[in-house]
Formats: structure tokens, C-alpha cells, sequence
């Protein structure tokens, strides 16, 4: 090889320099020593599930009464496992008189 040659090679390596290492991550540590506090986290989700859940089962009550009313049943029972127990009642009450009142009352209307 000449010196023309080892000068084209040379400059062909260095367009292609690039540095690539950036997708892998360094693996994270894990701290035992910080608390979490699970139980304000859990009554935080089961308070959206709730309000979700009481929103189903009032819309039930004048759009698709069976379909919303079984969903804000169910979304009421996940609420008050996940400590939201007024929400998930109330939800779980007004889901079951939507359902009674959409199938036994309202097709005699």
C-alpha cells in the first residue's frame, strides 16, 4: 500500500468515527433505604378508578344501562379493593339500579 492508498483509507474511517454507545444505559441501583409510601399511591389510584366508576354509572342512567352499568359495577368493586370504599359503593349501588331500572322499568315506558 502507498501512501495515497493508506490516506484514502484513512479519511474513509474517519467519516465514520461515530459513537454509538449511547443505547445501552447503565443499569440503574435499586436503594432499599427510601421508603415508599404505597398506601397514599394505592388510595390515589382507587380514588380515579372511583370517580371513573361513579362517572359510568350515572351515564348509565340515561345512555346504554346494562353496558355502563356493569362496567361502573365492576370499575366500582377494583375502587373500593384499592381503598376507595365510598366511591366504589356509591358506584356499585347506582351501576345495579341503572341495570334493574334499564331492564324491568323502562320497557314498559
Amino acid at each position: 500500500m502507498d501512501r495515497d492508498e493508506e490516506n484514502e483509507t484513512a479519511a474513509v474511517h474517519a467519516d465514520y468515527s461515530e459513537e454509538t454507545s449511547a443505547e445501552i444505559a447503565a443499569p440503574g441501583v435499586y436503594n432499599r433505604s427510601v421508603n415508599r409510601d404505597e398506601e397514599n399511591e394505592t388510595a390515589a389510584a382507587g380514588r380515579g378508578v372511583g370517580y371513573a366508576a361513579l362517572a359510568l354509572s350515572i351515564l348509565s342512567l340515561f345512555v346504554l344501562p346494562v353496558l355502563f352499568g356493569a362496567t361502573g359495577i365492576v370499575l366500582g368493586f377494583i375502587a373500593r379493593r384499592r381503598g376507595s370504599k365510598s366511591l366504589g359503593g356509591w358506584a356499585i349501588a347506582i351501576g345495579a339500579i341503572s341495570i334493574i331500572v334499564g331492564m324491568f322499568i323502562l320497557p314498559f315506558f
